[in-house]
């Protein structure tokens, strides 16, 4: 069996405001770790029958950046429960919901 760690650092600035994410893996070609302005990282616990959650962002995160960030993974959701259920009813729901999502997010950098 194959194994890959995935290390994930934060600096925090003096306020524990998030200032820097990088991370890299060990089974990665890459000599450097990767940099990142934010990341969501989701673990299910099956005997709790519950989600874990951590998510961080830089100071440097645009607001623009976070509605493409979230359409993104909206739209990576979608397809991650297409492959593991094959509900494509529910999967069109999820991917009709990023679409309005990120059309009112753009109206909404438009306005301010």
């Amino acid at each position: 069996m194959q194994k890959s760690t995935i290390t994930i650092n934060v600096t925090l600035d003096p306020n524990k405001m998030v200032q820097e994410i990088s991370w890299n893996a060990s089974s990665s070609t890459a000599a450097d770790q990767e940099k990142a302005k934010a990341m969501m990282l989701a673990l299910w616990d099956g005997q709790e029958k519950s989600a874990m959650h951590i998510e961080l962002w830089t100071k440097e995160m645009m607001v623009d950046e976070m509605g493409d960030f979230f359409y993104q993974t909206l739209m990576t959701m979608a397809n991650t429960y297409n492959r593991a259920t094959k509900q494509t009813e529910l999967v069109e729901d999820i991917k009709k919901f990023a679409d309005e999502f990120y059309k009112k997010s753009r109206a909404l950098l438009q306005k301010s």
